[in-house]
């Protein structure tokens, strides 16, 4: 059986934890603080709070530490240390470049990223990047376990700051921003055109194959000769003031709260809908 070291048991390190055990893999959790370790054990889990027995053995690291370049550096010199030679050793990071992570590592070419989505319990989508000296043999056996455990991976071909799922996101939210500032349209009616528009769209085409099928039977190339090649010029990108953001956060509070009662209720609401959507983009004609 295959054997896998969590490090970190908070709500990404579980996440991932629960992946590994329905897949079949034999689990190590690893944290300093012991408070979820019978939460860790009654899943079917070992949990330490020593390193080096943790992960002795394994055959893929998944850290989801804090978000310090500082500490992952540590981390991951004390992975190439207590791990062996054909070991997987991945981080959760969403900012933090994995050459940066891996540098002076003597492990870098066993070194990646795999970026997962909040709620990760429910998101199919993972980012798997490379570094600087990440090898393509990594790059394969991370990419098919990521898949065994019901991700969709989605293969970087080389870092890039925010990654690329982030970037998307700071493009649209920025614009939002801006529009908002602009007063052409309210924060709640931006997030309902989103989901009713491009979300939906999105949920089950991206954006290269939405205009494939824009272009009708020629294709893509048809609709940015017609529609989309004009865009540039005539939509310039809007700019947010992000140093006066009073009206907007107000906005958004008015709408959706901002204490537990609200949050606690948005997020059941999100994760059902979320469950709904993704058993829904099921095929039963997929391979």
């Amino acid at each position: 059986m295959s054997k896998v070291l969590i490090f970190g048991s908070g709500v990404i390190g579980m996440s991932f934890a629960r992946r590994f055990m329905v897949a079949g893999w034999d689990v190590n959790v690893f944290d300093v603080n012991a408070t979820l370790k019978d939460e860790v054990e009654d899943m079917g889990a070992r949990f330490f709070t020593e390193l080096e027995p943790a992960a002795r053995g394994v055959d893929f690291v998944q850290e989801s530490g804090p978000e310090s370049l500082e500490f992952k550096q540590d981390a991951f010199q004390k992975f190439a240390q207590h791990t062996g030679e054909d070991t997987i050793l991945a981080s959760s990071t969403s900012a933090i470049l994995p050459s940066l992570i891996a540098k002076d590592n003597p492990a870098a070419d066993r070194i990646i990223v795999g970026h997962p989505f909040a709620p990760p319990n429910l998101m199919p989508v993972l980012e798997v990047v490379p570094g600087e000296k990440t090898s393509e043999d990594t790059m394969g056996r991370a990419l098919q376990i990521y898949e065994d455990l019901g991700f969709e991976p989605t293969r970087l071909n080389k870092e890039i700051l925010g990654f690329v799922g982030n970037r998307i996101q700071k493009v649209i939210l920025w614009e939002g921003i801006s529009l908002v500032q602009q007063g052409v349209i309210s924060a709640v009616d931006f997030d309902t055109l989103i989901k009713n528009s491009l979300g939906l769209r999105y949920a089950v085409i991206g954006p290269f194959e939405a205009n494939r099928l824009g272009g009708g039977p020629k294709g893509i190339s048809s609709i940015f000769g017609h529609i989309a090649g004009a865009w540039d010029k005539s939509m310039p990108a809007g700019t947010p003031d992000i140093e006066h953001l009073e009206e907007l956060f107000a906005q958004v509070d008015e709408a959706y709260g901002n204490d537990e009662e609200s949050y606690e209720r948005l997020c059941q609401l999100r994760d059902r809908k979320l469950r709904a959507v993704v058993e829904a983009r099921k095929d039963p004609g997929d391979s």
